[in-house]
């Protein structure tokens, strides 16, 4: 049997960390999918297709990897696609609370998906797409902490706002 693993998120903007969780994840799985969901406690700075162009370009270099857009629960993906594995990066013990919990109610609503809690890299335990909405928004955007595709992606976005 195949295995499938989902890794689901708002990806605003995608980040290296969420690449090396992804990269790894493409190892341990015969098929990984990005999942691409719409936080409805968030206002993105990035439009749902450009999080889901971002993500897929940043990602064309592992070939088990898609990137999918998803409106609704994800073990509803989960099982709608034979799923086996939903990854969650954790990067702090705050992070992982709240993982816990949801990885528990998926676990209710779905018994036959498991779990499994991935860290990054160390470098990238600090990242998140909040601090680089925020550095952006001042004119900091670095490859060290996003993809190349998403920080031209940023840059063009706030040149803009700042020519504006």
């Amino acid at each position: 049997m195949k295995t499938h693993a989902i890794y689901p998120g708002s990806f605003d903007p995608i980040t290296n960390g969420h690449v090396d969780v992804i990269e790894r994840a493409a190892g341990m799985f015969d098929r990984v999918t990005v999942v691409i969901a719409v936080n409805t406690q968030k206002v993105p700075l990035l439009s749902e297709h450009e999080r889901l162009e971002l993500a897929r370009q940043s990602l064309e270099h592992l070939p088990n990897v898609a990137v999918e857009l998803f409106h609704g629960l994800t073990v509803e993906y989960a099982r709608q696609h034979n799923v086996t594995a939903i990854i969650r990066g954790v990067r702090a013990v705050s992070d992982f609370e709240y993982e816990f919990q949801m990885a528990l109610m998926n676990r209710k609503l779905e018994p036959s998906v498991t779990t499994i809690f991935m860290m990054p890299h160390e470098r990238y335990t600090f990242l998140n797409s909040s601090i680089v909405r925020e550095l952006a928004r001042f004119g900091i955007v670095s490859e060290d902490f996003v993809p190349p595709p998403v920080a031209r992606a940023l840059r063009q976005k706030f040149a803009s706002h700042r020519d504006g």
